[in-house]
């Protein structure tokens, strides 16, 4: 039996992290995984979804080149060769995984691995022992009973991005980040969308003036939305799909070629052993105290199957973390409530903090600030005026308790916050922090001049 410091179940952005920072603290590592290195993230989420955006996006500049003027003939999309691209790009960074596991001299085991008792793990029938066991299986996308995903006509992110033909029509259900992205991409590569959320507002966890932001420009090119609705029933029995659509006024059917459901994601946590050793499940998620331990002793746990946001950049987080803790260091436990949150779509959408509305019903007496980019010379000379920085300050003490963005790459631009409110800055030094121009960042300092009536270019 072979024996090591740390085996990691799951190779995704917190599995392969975790790995490596496990064996730069000098454990002898090894990490486990089924499929390709990199997992859902790298392989079928994260990295190939942005390639396909970037190719929406140099699309719609081609059919906007007249606005830079530039006359442009004669250009069309090929659609197989934008997912072949997107392809290549995960193949490509699954290779980069592979070279820094050899580099970092962690052993990779193919092959499904199945936890057992004794801090051991099975292998497709081979057992492999660890001082420390660290669960980072991920998740996948969640599927409704009124919505069963049949892989061809009802499909999931997955198959979203390889399909064999573009759509005609489409139906995306649910208008989280990936609901958004993907009716983003579809809609500029000309594919007739249609988003059905059930909640009041599009990207519902985002404050509500960047919902409704979103669902101007989403309109403005041609994107059909039905907020507070729901998919009750879907038949597929003909060529296409025919939705079954409740509103507040009746049920109305909707024809498509595909219906992309898009409702959230279940935890990979079936059949990997949990109950064999006993660790402690609730409500589909594994439960861990601060530094990621599990209810029995040398079983951790991280990333999507806990508690915590289930983004990439959390479970990174969390896995070095748990391994610095287990290595001795002094650590401390994560700030959830500093985590930024990212949608790619165009126009992006970014976020960290309270929303206006929770910064209120948590009492706080505030200073809201905006700016929007119609104001901003960078966004005007990039032809990019959508959207607009917002934040949101305590009144009392200055403390930035938000920072919501949505236009032509805040994701890039939301770090300032995340720094700032790490370090507990106030409103004032934000706004004495002298900010380049002509940059979209600007755009910062301009909010937060407005929060405090001294805004110059508004």
């Amino acid at each position: 039996m072979s024996k090591y410091d740390i085996i990691v179940l799951g190779s995704g952005p917190g599995g392969y992290v975790t790995a490596i920072r496990a064996s730069q603290l000098g454990f002898k590592t090894a990490i486990v995984e089924k499929e390709s290195l990199g997992g859902v993230c790298l392989n079928w989420g994260c990295i190939p979804t942005k390639a396909l955006l970037k190719s929406a996006q140099v699309f719609e500049y081609l059919k906007h080149a007249n606005d830079y003027g530039l006359s442009v003939k004669d250009f069309d999309k090929d659609f197989d060769a934008v997912v072949k691209r997107s392809r290549g790009v995960a193949d490509g960074m699954s290779k980069g995984i592979e070279f820094l596991m050899k580099k970092n001299k962690i052993d990779v085991i193919k092959g499904y691995g199945k936890l057992k008792p004794g801090k051991k793990i099975d292998v497709d029938g081979t057992v492999y022992s660890a001082d420390h066991i660290i669960i980072a299986t991920g998740a996948r996308s969640r599927e409704l009973p009124s919505l069963p995903q049949d892989g061809k006509k009802v499909i999931g992110y997955r198959e979203a991005m390889t399909l064999p033909t573009q759509p005609k029509k489409m139906i995306v259900v649910g208008s989280g980040a990936i609901g958004v992205e993907f009716a983003y991409f579809y809609n500029s590569m000309g594919t007739d969308v249609t988003i059905v959320e059930f909640l009041p507002n599009v990207v519902p966890v985002e404050d509500e003036d960047v919902s409704k932001q979103l669902e101007r420009s989403f309109k403005k090119n041609g994107i059909k939305i039905m907020t507070s609705a729901e998919v009750t029933h879907v038949d597929t029995s003909g060529d296409g799909v025919k939705a079954t659509v409740k509103t507040k006024k009746g049920e109305e059917v909707i024809e498509a070629d595909i219906v992309l459901s898009a409702v959230g994601i279940k935890t990979n946590i079936e059949n990997i052993g949990l109950e064999d050793v006993g660790i402690a499940v609730d409500r589909d998620k594994i439960l861990v105290n601060d530094y990621y331990q599990t209810n029995i002793p040398g079983y951790y746990a991280i990333g999507d199957v806990t508690p915590g946001q289930a983004l990439a950049h959390v479970a990174s987080a969390e896995g070095i973390l748990c391994v610095e803790k287990i290595a001795g260091q002094h650590v401390t436990p994560l700030d959830y409530g500093n985590i930024p949150g990212c949608t790619y779509c165009s126009p992006e959408v970014a976020s960290v903090g309270l929303t206006e509305k929770q910064a209120k019903e948590k009492g706080f007496d505030i200073k809201v600030g905006k700016f929007p980019f119609s104001a901003s010379g960078k966004a005007s000379a990039g032809g990019n005026k959508d959207g607009f920085v917002k934040v949101i300050f305590d009144a009392k003490y200055g403390e930035w308790l938000g920072c919501h963005m949505i236009g032509a790459g805040v994701t890039d631009m939301i770090a300032e916050a995340v720094l700032g409110r790490k370090l507990e800055t106030t409103g004032h030094e934000v706004l004495k922090a002298v900010h380049p121009h002509p940059t979209m960042s600007e755009a910062v300092m301009e909010a937060v001049a407005d929060a405090y009536d001294e805004v110059i270019h508004l």
